[in-house]
């Protein structure tokens, strides 16, 4: 067994889902049935307790848990395990009109009333009493309980709260953050544009929609602060759960690249990674490949928070969601593709959300694996059962990890400091889909590549992209110049290095703080291009390709130029460069050029680096997971609904057992999992 497995018991890949039982405690024969069904889909976890808090507590201090340890105990009883989620997600409407305190306040300055979910305010020292009260009263009656084998906090975290609590936490923090001298955060705030200058930091207030939001530095605090008191809620919960449980692992799920909250500090407290995947499959907009890839994207980002175990998918539909603008039904077979994207890509789980449609409310159309009809004979049941089956037999992968020399830099700070930013162009920024488009072409190579914060170490990788590294954070131009100094292949965007952590410009040139030097070249201007606009590249070989949205006009110092623009003003000036840097390159591609063309030169990048590249078919992907041994299971999924023919493939199909020695042949939507030879 591989060292990393997350469950020990558990054989296979874990199959399980979000399953509200408190919604049919008046339905024995249906929670009876619920235990057969379970069985019969290869069900061997139950994510119980999401949102059950009304049902635990009605009024305050009046307990009912009966339920909940008779569920636990008829799951165990049937071979199924419990992910116990903590309640706090949603507040019982009994707690939010005795302690108005405890709701949240928006960004009007305006008390919000009860409703929806993640509503509660994190400051507040009267809601984490409440939460650890009925965390206590959890633990008292079933935290012991055989069939726990994890603990889920809260539900997909969100939000942010302008309560006179939270605005004075933010004064605390930015007085802690700014060693208590207001001077020194005016001067990183440039406060002195438009006479906003602060004399104490009791005059700050966060970014009010009615308030001052013409501070790039305040907006962003007020982000990083958000994550900073989201963090600091969540770590009261874990703290008490590790006390009670210490044996017990916990999560909570995060949200694809949600941007309220930067996921990185939070996950340092988690024990295991999880998300919710939610693909707009069969849109207008992109091809099945393309969907696909972003979620591949997704995967990554969240599996590289931590490196060294798993990740788990905590949510996915079965069937469709209720919540797309159009919410299309995932045609047959792409459950199936879709569920081994994620365990290709490092996932040790498939969990739903949810188990058994409800009734009414928001969620009742949200498809999951039970419909309203409540058979087993339906296609989607048919399609869970017959995945759960197959994961069943996939125990000599579960632990197995991935291995990258290449890793894609994207900082969530960045991503808020571009969006803010009043320059470029407003609509085409894209920097999130940048970055993916960037990451779907080093995927079409076969190459799996870690997404990481742009001040991590970077000792393990050969290739290094950083698309529009817009922020430099404290110490990441000097890791990026050691290594290429080194020996690695680097390569950035037009938008790198204008700006500090606290959105002051850096003076001397861009990139800054010594990146011009590494690059070998200085960014004199940036033209946005409107729709209509056309301008393209020439390049050394005599290749060209158009370029859309932006350009830069570069002051080329001792770069090699491999590219030069074909019309506008500046026709003939270097739009694409490399620089030999210590013993390294540093690649400066300056305009927003096709994807294509951008991937090409990745490509000589790891050619330079003697990272190993994949011809795959368009459509086709290739993921590696690697067990404690060095044994390699090599992951191929077809995203066509044709057959692909794959080459240089060498090993036994761990399902099939068939025996590979040159080409393969792929089904449509097809999935192959390759032990492959040493």
């Amino acid at each position: 067994m591989n060292k990393n497995k997350l469950f020990p018991q558990i054989n296979g890949i874990l199959h399980g889902g979000d399953y509200n039982a408190e919604q049919w405690l008046d339905r024995p024969d249906i929670l009876a049935k619920d235990i057969e069904m379970m069985k019969e889909a290869g069900m061997t976890s139950a994510t119980l307790g999401v949102f059950s808090w009304s049902a635990y507590e009605p009024v305050e201090g009046e307990y009912h848990f009966d339920w909940l340890k008779d569920v636990m105990d008829n799951l165990y009883n049937a071979g199924i395990y419990t992910v116990l989620a903590t309640p706090s997600g949603g507040k019982p409407a009994w707690m939010a009109q005795k302690y108005p305190e405890i709701r949240r306040v928006d960004s009007y300055d305006v008390r919000e009333h009860q409703g929806v979910r993640e509503n509660h305010c994190m400051s507040s020292p009267v809601y984490r009493e409440k939460v650890a009260n009925i965390i206590r009263q959890l633990h008292a009656h079933v935290g012991n309980h055989p069939g726990l084998i994890m603990w889920h906090v809260s539900n997909e975290l969100g939000g942010e709260c302008y309560c006179r609590l939270c605005v004075k936490r933010f004064q605390n923090y930015l007085a802690e953050k700014f060693d208590h001298d207001i001077n020194k955060l005016n001067k990183a705030w440039w406060t002195t544009f438009w006479s906003h200058s602060y004399n104490s930091f009791s005059q700050i207030e966060p970014p009010y929609k009615n308030g001052d939001f013409s501070i790039m530095g305040l907006n962003l605090e007020w982000k990083r602060f958000t994550t900073w008191n989201m963090n600091d809620y969540m770590k009261s919960e874990i703290t008490l759960l590790r006390e009670l449980t210490p044996e017990i692992p916990i999560t909570t799920n995060f949200m694809q690249l949600y941007d309220g909250l930067d996921y990185r500090p939070m996950a340092k407290e988690l024990d295991v990674i999880s998300w919710d995947s939610y693909p707009r499959f069969h849109n207008d907009y992109e091809s099945l490949a393309d969907v696909m890839g972003q979620n591949t994207f997704d995967h990554a980002v969240m599996r590289s928070m931590k490196k060294d175990k798993p990740f788990m998918l905590m949510e996915s539909a079965p069937g469709l969601v209720n919540w797309h603008p159009y919410n299309k039904l995932k045609r047959p077979g792409i459950h199936k593709l879709f569920s081994y994207n994620a365990i290709a890509c490092g996932s040790d789980t498939v969990q739903y959300f949810q188990w058994r449609k409800g009734r009414g409310s928001f969620e009742q159309y949200h498809g999951a694996v039970v419909d309203h009809l409540g058979t087993n004979d339906t296609r989607i049941f048919k399609e869970v059962a017959a995945l759960g089956a197959e994961l069943d037999g996939l125990s000599e992968i579960t632990g197995t990890l991935i291995r990258s020399k290449v890793a894609l830099l994207f900082d969530w700070d960045n991503m808020w400091a571009i969006d803010d930013v009043k320059a470029l162009g407003q609509e085409s920024k894209k920097y999130p889909e940048t970055c993916m488009s960037v990451y779907k072409e080093l995927t079409k190579r076969g190459v799996d590549v870690d997404v990481i914060a742009s001040d991590e170490p970077l000792d393990d990788y050969d290739v290094v992209v950083a698309p529009m590294l817009y922020m430099l954070r404290d110490g990441a131009a000097e890791s990026l110049a050691a290594f290429v100094k080194r020996g690695g292949q680097l390569l950035s965007t037009y938008f790198t290095g204008y700006v500090d952590k606290d959105q002051l410009c850096i003076l001397g040139g861009f990139p800054g703080n010594g990146l011009a030097d590494v690059f070998g070249i200085i960014s004199e201007e940036i033209d946005t291009l409107y729709p209509s606009d056309r301008n393209s590249v020439s390049f050394t070989d005599g290749s060209s390709c158009e370029l859309r949205d932006y350009a830069e006009i570069l002051r080329v110092g001792t770069a090699d130029v491999l590219g030069t623009y074909d019309s506008d003003f500046y026709a003939g000036n270097a739009a694409v460069t490399v620089n030999s840097y210590g013993e390294g390159k540093a690649y400066y591609v300056a305009a927003r050029i096709d994807y294509s063309k951008l991937g090409e030169i990745m490509e000589q990048m790891m050619v330079n680096a003697g990272i190993a590249i994949k011809d795959l078919p368009d459509g086709v992907q290739y993921h590696c997971r690697y067990a404690d041994d060095g044994t390699a299971y090599g992951f191929y999924l077809n995203n066509t609904n044709e057959p692909q023919t794959i080459s240089e493939v060498h090993g036994t199909d761990i399902q099939t057992k068939n025996i590979f020695d040159g080409k393969m042949e792929l089904a449509p939507f097809g999935v192959s999992i390759i032990k492959e030879n040493n």
